[in-house]
């Protein structure tokens, strides 16, 4: 099926309901953000599972602060795209009843979405390393201590660390039980972003992939479409009333 064929059917998905949206960096990076893996990106010139790590936490805190403010902190210029405010709209409407997503921005949230699973965490809120007490984002990038004395980190899952439990089985959960499974602005190259599309396509669920490049799951897709993802969703709201 080609793309613009596709809008139309796309729409009559979504208003059946029971859609799940799994959001890779490249829907964010529509909003301005730097995404990870190309070659102009935010891991471009550093190894991540060194920067991005419990070890540089540990014994190097002040790089570990300074890569994160350089690199990872949102700036308030940096606000949902219309793709961010459609899947908040649909999932408001009843039509999308859960997001998945590899971000750590937490514009889902900012858009108005309440059902995201956050595979990778998020960068807010701070806490401590040690105790887990609450911190501010001004004091972590301040490199203020805990009143405990520890550390604080954001809350995103570092390398060497285990994913979210409560984020991994509620992305479980709707992938098994959805019927439109819709990924938006994923390479879906690594595991588990590869394994939830898998898993809602195995249980019987229409699989839509919308990224500018090819991904290794095409193949297997009802629709694949290579354009921008707000441009794209845009021509689809249209059928949706």
């Amino acid at each position: 099926m080609n793309s613009d064929k596709g809008v139309k059917w796309l729409s009559e998905q979504i208003l059946k309901g029971k859609v799940v949206v799994f959001s890779g960096a490249g829907l964010s990076t529509e909003s301005g953000l730097q995404d990870f893996r190309s070659r102009s990106g935010i891991w471009a010139d550093v190894d991540p599972t060194e920067m991005a790590s419990v070890g540089v936490l540990e014994r190097r805190y002040d790089e570990f602060v300074d890569f994160y403010k350089e690199r990872l902190y949102v700036p308030e210029s940096i606000q949902p795209n219309i793709g961010h405010k459609l899947i908040a709209e649909w999932e408001h409407d009843g039509f999308v009843t859960g997001i998945i997503t590899q971000n750590i921005d937490r514009l889902h949230h900012k858009a108005g979405a309440v059902k995201v699973a956050e595979l990778h965490g998020s960068l807010e809120p701070v806490c401590c390393h040690s105790c887990g007490e609450i911190g501010t984002t001004e004091d972590f990038l301040t490199k203020v201590p805990c009143k405990c004395g520890g550390r604080l980190r954001p809350s995103v899952v570092l390398f060497g660390e285990m994913l979210p439990e409560k984020p991994l089985s509620d992305a479980d959960k709707w992938s098994s039980d959805c019927d439109t499974f819709i990924v938006l602005g994923s390479s879906l190259a690594v595991s588990p972003a590869n394994y939830f599309p898998r898993q809602a396509k195995n249980h019987g669920a229409k699989l839509i992939i919308i990224n500018r490049d090819e991904t290794p799951l095409d193949h297997i897709a009802d629709l694949a479409v290579h354009e921008g993802i707000g441009e794209y969703l845009s021509k689809v709201a249209k059928y949706i009333k």
